[in-house]
């Protein structure tokens, strides 16, 4: 990278979204607090995807309701699994949550889909390092959940974190691009939201109850917080 190629502006992420939350959770704080210019796109509300130039530092596929296999159903998906190729293809620091991640995954040929078990995770649920994983996550953390889908780990990424319900829980591929089946871009106020929504998942498989997830969130919020925002520094410090 030339250090002096667009000085006097912030670089580009773009943040693919599929839904209309408000974009007050913890990637965007980060940008906004260290020079990036976040670039937010909604191809399933019809919003295309531009073709990857060197303004752009980075991304960010973020989770949703969307099968990720579905493409005949949902096209676009097809558009955002271009997009996610085209970074990986160019080394261009790349982060998947949940939806995101899976999208990754399935990008990269690995099965995604509900478990046997019919097993779902809502609420705040420990992970835990993998020993290649000590480098991402040096230490067991309580994380934000909202899932029931899983993803394979795909052939030559690395196995980063677990947890008891849901064995793969992150994965690397390369050096710039990053898979997490958790949630921790999403704040308190940002998963009181999900808690009130039509399709909060409370009394399915493996969902803690309202009050279990009110008193660990309280517990965990601020050490997910901390840990999320030195991994933001890490993945984006190439292109900062």
């Amino acid at each position: 990278m030339n250090p002096g190629r667009n000085a006097d502006r912030p670089r580009k992420v773009v943040l693919v979204r599929h839904g209309d939350d408000p974009p007050d959770d913890r990637v965007s704080v980060f940008l906004h607090g260290n020079g990036f210019q976040p670039v937010w796109r909604r191809p399933y509300a019809g919003q295309p995807l531009e073709p990857l130039d060197d303004d752009v530092a980075g991304s960010v596929v973020y989770g949703g309701k969307y099968a990720v296999y579905e493409t005949k159903t949902y096209p676009f998906l097809l558009d955002e699994a271009r997009w996610i190729e085209a970074c990986m293809r160019k080394g261009v620091p790349l982060l998947g949550i949940c939806q995101g991640g899976q999208q990754i995954a399935h990008v990269m040929g690995a099965h995604v889909g509900p478990p046997a078990s019919g097993a779902h995770e809502f609420g705040y649920y420990e992970l835990r390092p993998t020993e290649a994983g000590r480098d991402v996550l040096p230490a067991p953390i309580h994380v934000a959940q909202s899932h029931f889908h899983t993803f394979d780990i795909p052939a030559g990424a690395v196995h980063l974190a677990e947890s008891d319900l849901f064995p793969n829980q992150a994965f690397r591929a390369g050096d710039t691009t990053f898979a997490f089946q958790f949630h921790p871009e999403v704040t308190i106020e940002g998963f009181r939201r999900w808690q009130a929504s039509p399709w909060a998942y409370f009394g399915k498989p493996g969902a803690q109850s309202r009050a279990e997830q009110d008193r660990l969130m309280v517990l965990h919020d601020a050490a997910q917080a901390a840990w999320f925002y030195g991994f933001l520094g890490r993945l984006f410090s190439r292109t900062a």
